[in-house]
């Protein structure tokens, strides 16, 4: 069963970043991420959130947009962004399998 609402350092581990990158880039994207708080003010992401780290930290990472250029993106084509996020995790996990199955020949 999926949760519904998960840590700063649940989504950092997810995403394999730190959770300071995570929270800047919450403070830089406000538009496009709304992180709930709990009772003590810390942050809650849902899976659409994750979603979109996870599309920011691909325009930032790989692709070596700005923020201003990344924000620009999501804005123009988001759909895109999130089928090429998708497209680049299956292939990643593909190639993470073929490594396997080469170690074991």
């Amino acid at each position: 069963m999926e949760k519904l609402l998960y840590t700063i350092g649940e989504v950092a581990e997810m995403l394999g970043e730190n959770t300071s990158a995570v929270r800047f880039w919450t403070n830089s994207f406000e538009k496009f991420i709304k992180p709930r708080r709990n009772n003590k003010g810390n942050r809650q992401y849902t899976a659409e959130d994750i979603e979109t780290l996870r599309c920011i930290r691909v325009l930032l990472r790989d692709d070596g947009l700005t923020i201003e250029g990344a924000a620009r993106r999501l804005s123009e084509d988001r759909k895109a962004v999130s089928q090429r996020v998708k497209a680049l995790e299956s292939l990643k996990a593909i190639r993470a399998e073929l490594v396997e199955v080469r170690k074991s020949l």
